[in-house]
């Protein structure tokens, strides 16, 4: 059997006005870890969609050959039968159904035209246990965390006896200990005979895992690495591939830095979730600084986001008990999102597909829906007006889009996340809050937003940024609060910080520590 299990020839995939994919060429080996880097928008997933049938044969130009045979994919299903399955950034689960019913969701174990649960459940079990996730099957998929919802759709590729593991940014949404637990699986499952493309942003994950790393930029190969674990590949070589150039410092330094007085403070913050019947936040106290970034940082589950959504009018629908917020010097809480924009804060959702943009509608509409009364004469748009702002935040925030037409859904990750900051900053806040700004988009367009956000603080704005990298946190804040559990645990100036002190207090819950 040869040691190629898979490969690309020359792949050109043609959009409408867009050339995705342009003669690319890729070749994994058997039983390796090949991760898949590039910019947003550089063809990593269109090539996998390519691949496993998403867009189906007769669609794009070249060939697939896998174990050794010319592939002709129409459909998904038809690569599943061959072994190759695919998990995408935005988990395919059905929440209100048990893990069992969502393992073997579409292909189920069936004799005599009945669904065996019995069997379903015993086999649900073993596939579990070769993931390494300790629960009773029959629990609702609804009440895992993020990192058990991950590995359950690992568990579901592996029921239709998976070769070869397609992952598109598996570890976007978890933390450092569980995407460590996501990537020791990964090599455990290299041990059983399973192949794994992996697409990552996170080059440090990349160095750590991979066997073979190909680079994609604009839609065309520029490198593959072979032999990385041997050759000790560097996150600098591949961001030189990624990007073109030289990075020296993927967190741009902010010369000159002037913090003034005290913009926003928040004082003895709980807020109470009805639903769960969980205290989520516990008498929660921190303060903001003109032209200061004040970095969030916690494990998935300590309040950040729950923080944030409170403080911008309450969206979540949970019950704030106590707690008193002040934004340049008027005291209360807000309502509404509404009223707090009208105060001078806003708030980017870390779920911008979800709730942060409208993916239908085009790049103008998006960022003027924000401050649509700046734009209106009465009851009217003033169109030209709404066309000139927009193309003055295309420009400033560089957002590359062929026109300001074009639907958000068609932008690449990073580009999107550029569209949900201009929309927030057109309404001209004094206090921003960034929940996870740079998830799931690729080194180039972090150093953007990096850059973004120093000339904003520079020009006056408070920035509080919430994130679940602990390198970003350090590199990008002035100083970090830490959350855990709904505790404020720890305050430090990020120049005193490291990783090993954050993730200390990431993990302690003494009561009142470090609060207030």
């Amino acid at each position: 059997m040869s040691d190629i299990i898979l490969e690309m020839r020359n792949i050109t995939k043609l959009f409408p006005g867009v050339r995705a994919l342009s003669d690319v060429s890729f070749q994994v080996k058997r039983g390796e870890i090949h991760c898949l880097v590039g910019e947003n928008g550089a063809g990593k997933s269109t090539l996998m969609k390519v691949l496993s049938g998403v867009y189906p044969h007769g669609t794009y130009e070249g060939e697939i050959i896998y174990n050794g045979k010319e592939q002709q994919f129409k459909k998904i299903s038809e690569s599943e039968k061959e072994g190759i399955s695919i998990i995408y950034q935005e988990l395919a689960l059905f929440p209100e159904l048990s893990i069992y019913e969502n393992v073997f969701f579409g292909h189920e174990l069936v004799d005599r035209g009945i669904i065996n649960w019995n069997k379903t459940i015993t086999e649900s079990q073993s596939i579990l246990k070769r993931v390494g996730l300790d629960v009773n099957p029959s629990v609702k998929v609804k009440t895992l965390g993020v990192g058990s919802q991950q590995l359950v759709e690992i568990a579901k590729a592996l029921s239709k006896n998976a070769k070869l593991l397609i992952l598109d940014e598996p570890t976007a949404a978890l933390n450092e200990i569980e995407s460590e637990n996501l990537l020791n699986l990964l090599r455990e499952l290299k041990k059983q005979g399973v192949t794994s493309i992996m697409i990552c942003h996170k080059l440090k994950e990349v160095v750590e895992i991979a066997d073979t790393v190909t680079v994609l930029r604009d839609g065309t190969t520029v490198a593959t690495m072979l032999d990385v674990q041997t050759k000790k590949l560097s996150e600098r070589e591949i961001i030189r591939h990624m990007v073109g150039r030289e990075i020296e410092n993927i967190y741009p330094h902010r010369e000159d830095v002037k913090i003034g007085d005290v913009v926003m403070s928040v004082d003895n913050w709980s807020v109470f979730n009805p639903l769960s019947n969980r205290l989520l936040l516990d008498q929660v106290s921190f303060n903001v600084r003109k032209g200061e970034i004040v970095g969030l940082a916690g494990l998935m589950g300590a309040g950040r986001t729950e923080l944030a959504m409170s403080l911008f009018g309450n969206g979540l629908g949970h019950k704030i008990l106590s707690g008193e917020l002040t934004l340049n010097g008027k005291s209360g809480r807000f309502k509404t999102q509404h009223e707090a924009i009208e105060n001078g804060l806003a708030y980017v959702t870390e779920d911008r597909k979800g709730n942060g943009l409208f993916l239908i509608q085009d790049v103008k509409y998006n960022i003027s829906i924000a401050n649509l009364k700046q734009l209106t004469e009465g009851i009217v748009i003033n169109e030209n007006e709404e066309v000139l702002v927009t193309e003055q935040f295309r420009e400033s925030v560089n957002i590359k889009t062929p026109s300001i037409e074009q639907k958000v859904g068609n932008l690449s990750g990073g580009n999107q996340q550029k569209v949900s900051l201009a929309k927030w900053l057109y309404v001209r806040p004094d206090v921003l809050i960034l929940d996870e700004p740079t998830r799931g988009i690729d080194v180039g367009a972090k150093f953007e937003i990096y850059s973004l956000m120093n000339e904003l603080v520079a020009q006056g704005m408070s920035i509080i940024m919430i994130s679940s990298e602990l390198l970003e946190v350090l590199g990008m804040s002035d100083r970090i609060y830490v959350l855990a559990e709904g505790v404020i645990t720890g305050e430090v100036m990020a120049a005193d910080a490291t990783e090993e002190s954050i993730m200390t207090m990431a993990t302690r819950t003494e009561e009142g520590l470090g609060n207030g």
